[in-house]
């Protein structure tokens, strides 16, 4: 059965987008038929990370009547499909986010997972976003401000019954400023599904225009996001460490 998956944050730049791609891209890797749908209409990004900032039909053109959804289903080179949205203003006259809705419910039939990525914050389109999912995953990172914004989140996914599957916290330091993961686990009363490290390789894929699992396999982003994908399809999963590697830890 096909899981929708909204993925979404108390505030922007967060590392939101990132994580619908690289997740998306991870269970792809893990042989799971995904499509990942831009649900940030009034600021979408997934296609600029994807190396696709125009196409001919997009989530608008969908959602003002003007196409079918599966006209905006876009497959990248990995097998990994995405449903970009509209980065023209004027495409976001006539639309009713409420379709959204029915367009979870079509794209059901075409996927394993669906993942949204949400917008920020608490207003419709983030909202709508989460009310379209079977299950929820928070993002923040581990500061005062993110986290305080992110439990604003948890509590309106909960008035609205999802489940929510845990909280991946990026661009993790490890420097004494930040606020210890399991403050942010007693915070949220959540688990925590996974830690993405601070890391370059995540800005040199977004300038390569691909998931940085694609671009740096081998990078901490990368091993972080096959976890948190292995949990989330629950895969016993592993990653295989190289000579040098294991020396390493040693």
């Amino acid at each position: 059965m096909s899981r929708i998956i909204t993925i979404t944050s108390g505030k922007g730049g967060v590392g939101k987008t990132t994580s619908a791609i690289n997740i998306g891209a991870a269970l792809n890797k893990f042989g799971k038929d995904v499509i990942v749908l831009d649900a940030n209409l009034t600021t979408p990004n997934v296609s600029l990370h994807l190396g696709a900032p125009i196409v001919p039909v997009n989530l608008n053109h969908v959602m003002q009547g003007k196409a079918k959804i599966h006209e905006a289903i876009y497959e990248h080179e990995s097998g990994t499909k995405i449903v970009p949205s509209s980065l023209s203003v004027r495409d976001l006259k006539e639309i009713d986010t409420n379709k959204l809705r029915n367009i979870g419910r079509k794209l059901r039939k075409l996927a394993d997972y669906i993942i949204y990525d949400s917008a920020a914050g608490l207003g419709d389109e983030a909202t709508i976003a989460m009310e379209c999912a079977d299950e929820v995953v928070i993002v923040t990172n581990p500061e005062i401000p993110s986290v305080a914004d992110a439990l604003k989140t948890v509590k309106v996914a909960e008035q609205l019954g999802k489940d929510i599957l845990g909280v991946v916290v990026t661009r993790v330091k490890g420097t004494k400023s930040e606020m210890p993961l399991e403050n942010i686990e007693d915070m949220l009363e959540l688990p925590i599904l996974g830690i993405v490290p601070e890391d370059e390789s995540v800005q040199e894929a977004l300038v390569m225009k691909d998931a940085v699992l694609h671009t740096h396999p081998k990078s901490k982003a990368s091993r972080a996001y096959r976890q948190i994908a292995a949990k989330i399809a629950g895969i016993n999963y592993k990653e295989k460490l190289s000579f040098w590697e294991k020396l390493i830890n040693w």
